[in-house]
């Protein structure tokens, strides 16, 4: 089930929507949204009488985190080592604020502060419950779905700081979308989904979810083990190799097989 966050140009609505996503992660041109009476993560899903094409709203960020975005870093080896660093023992945690998220469409801003803005296309979780000191193989009891992110970066911001909260902490620093995916088990990701990004339409990053360091139950247990997690919390679960600069006027894709395309322009803040 994919349910998304969307407007007609009034209040935000939930929806569920239909159809099929072709090889380039684009929704059959006959897909509508079947409007929810309400937010799913609390009111669960009740489909109203209402429908729309989805050629005719505005996607929205499909989640709103209610206290925080949890980025788990070099969580892909290729990733670490084209970035100079060793793979880490354990999960490399860091929080991006919730007022970083953006939806589909919404433009990154190119902060003033920075000359080195890059993009970095990753699987996200999506926490469906409150819960702490999950295990492992329970994971699945408390993950409401998966959406894609982007985790911006100002990285000679990071390299300047040392730690990564202002370079990773901007307005506008975590697209996510389109929408989210409920119907999806943890392992279909370690057997292997490719994440792409592309950069004006040339490809720039290509890799596989199989590549993991650490997977998906294992981030949720190691994450739920240091912080209580709430419902719309989010955790990035780590970018492959191919990181790069953005800059004012481009735009940035981001992929993932059976999850969509998130598509958002680079602007001037």
């Amino acid at each position: 089930m994919r349910i998304a966050r969307f407007t007609t140009g009034e209040d935000p609505l939930y929806g569920v929507v239909t159809g099929e996503l072709d090889e380039f992660g684009q929704p059959d041109p006959d897909s509508v949204v079947v409007a929810l009476a309400g937010d799913p993560l609390y009111v669960g899903v009740k489909l109203l009488d209402q429908e729309y094409k989805l050629e005719d709203v505005r996607l929205l960020a499909p989640v709103l985190p209610r206290s925080k975005v949890v980025g788990i870093g070099r969580n892909y080896a290729a990733h670490a080592a084209e970035m100079g660093n060793d793979v880490p023992d354990e999960p490399l945690m860091f929080l991006k604020p919730n007022t970083s998220v953006i939806g589909p469409g919404d433009p990154i801003f190119y902060p003033p502060q920075t000359q080195n803005l890059h993009y970095e296309g990753e699987l996200a979780v999506v926490i469906g419950r409150i819960c702490r000191d999950v295990p492992p193989e329970q994971a699945t009891d408390v993950i409401h779905g998966y959406t894609i992110g982007n985790d911006v970066t100002a990285r000679d911001l990071q390299k300047k700081d040392g730690q990564f909260t202002r370079a990773k902490g901007f307005d506008s620093f975590c697209p996510l979308g389109p929408w989210i995916e409920t119907d999806l088990d943890p392992h279909d990701f370690s057997e292997g989904r490719s994440v792409q990004t592309h950069l004006n339409g040339d490809l720039v990053q290509d890799g596989s979810t199989k590549d993991l360091i650490f997977d998906i139950p294992t981030l949720v247990a190691h994450v739920s083990s240091v912080m209580t997690l709430l419902p719309g919390d989010v955790i990035l679960t780590g970018t492959p190799e191919g990181v790069g600069p953005m800059n004012v006027g481009d735009e940035v894709e981001v992929s993932i097989a059976g999850l969509g395309t998130l598509t958002n322009p680079v602007k001037a803040r």
